[in-house]
């Protein structure tokens, strides 16, 4: 008998994601994150020419990707992600038209076993476009935290989450066993008054720390007032607000079926790269990304 696989490791504390998360609805949400991703999902469904009649939303915190999606989908029902990982999604098998994921994946320690179970749930053909927090995503945060505890206590404590990049994202759909998967990042930059009002945000959208190695002492003001010093020093712009990033990293693929269109088999091109290289004489338009002010 084959070994059973191992457990992933576990990184996130959803329980207490959980608890942050009811904090941030009785503080009143901040949604700007969540309505971005839900006018985007919806201007990308548009583009699919398919009518869907059956889906899921997974795990996206309130409802703004319903909202936006309400004229595009016959029935969209909404399932939370479990607390306990080691639970089932409850999809029944090939039951899909289309799943979709707002901002919640990133928060998830087995998303292969996630993404999975998705890929199960799809009919063949089935489409899954979901949205998750990855790459550089408050780069600038955790470089200002990391110093100012190297500095004052003489060690690091993790307090912002390791997120995915895009080549990650597209890696874990093709070991899901998704077909012809899709991965882009769309950066946003939000200017703010000063760290704590940062911060604030964050609590606001249920994401403050929830790792499962986080220290569990109190901060110390004096390693909070030197990170907000480092970071203005660092991340500041002339007229003194600072720069917070967060990388929306996009995913899509779809059920296998037969009538999808196949990879090209090795040594079957009809042109050369070198010769579509020499051909090519203009550089490709730049990538998308905005800046906000908070």
């Amino acid at each position: 008998m084959a070994p059973n696989p191992p457990s992933p490791p576990v990184l996130f504390d959803r329980a207490l994601l959980g608890v942050r998360q009811k904090r941030a609805a009785k503080m009143g949400v901040a949604p700007f994150l969540l309505e971005r991703v839900a006018e985007d999902m919806a201007d990308r469904l548009r583009t699919v020419l398919r009518t869907f009649q059956h889906g899921v939303d997974v795990g996206t915190p309130g409802d703004q990707v319903r909202g936006a999606l309400a004229a595009q989908v016959a029935e969209l029902s909404h399932i939370d992600l479990p607390a306990d990982e080691s639970e089932a999604l409850g999809l029944a098998l090939e039951s899909l038209d289309l799943a979709v994921s707002g901002l919640a994946f990133q928060f998830v320690d087995d998303l292969p076993g996630v993404l999975a179970q998705i890929r199960r749930a799809l009919k063949p053909d089935g489409f899954l476009l979901a949205a998750t927090m990855g790459g550089e995503t408050l780069t600038e945060l955790r470089q200002a935290f990391a110093a100012a505890e190297s500095e004052l206590e003489g060690g690091i404590s993790p307090r912002v989450a390791p997120f995915a990049d895009v080549r990650d994202a597209g890696a874990l759909l093709q070991r899901a066993g998704f077909a012809l998967p899709v991965t882009d990042v769309d950066r946003v930059v939000v200017r703010y008054g000063d760290v704590f009002a940062l911060m604030h945000d964050l609590r606001r959208m249920g994401a403050a720390n929830i790792l499962a190695e986080r220290r569990r002492t109190p901060l110390r003001r004096a390693t909070l007032l030197r990170m907000a010093q480092i970071y203005h020093e660092r991340f500041a712009d002339p007229d003194g607000r600072i720069r917070a990033t967060f990388d929306i990293v996009w995913l899509s693929g779809w059920a296998p079926h037969e009538s999808q269109q196949k990879p090209l088999q090795p040594g079957s091109a009809k042109a050369s790269l070198e010769a579509a290289v020499k051909r090519r004489t203009s550089p490709s338009p730049g990538g998308g990304g905005s800046t906000r002010m908070k």
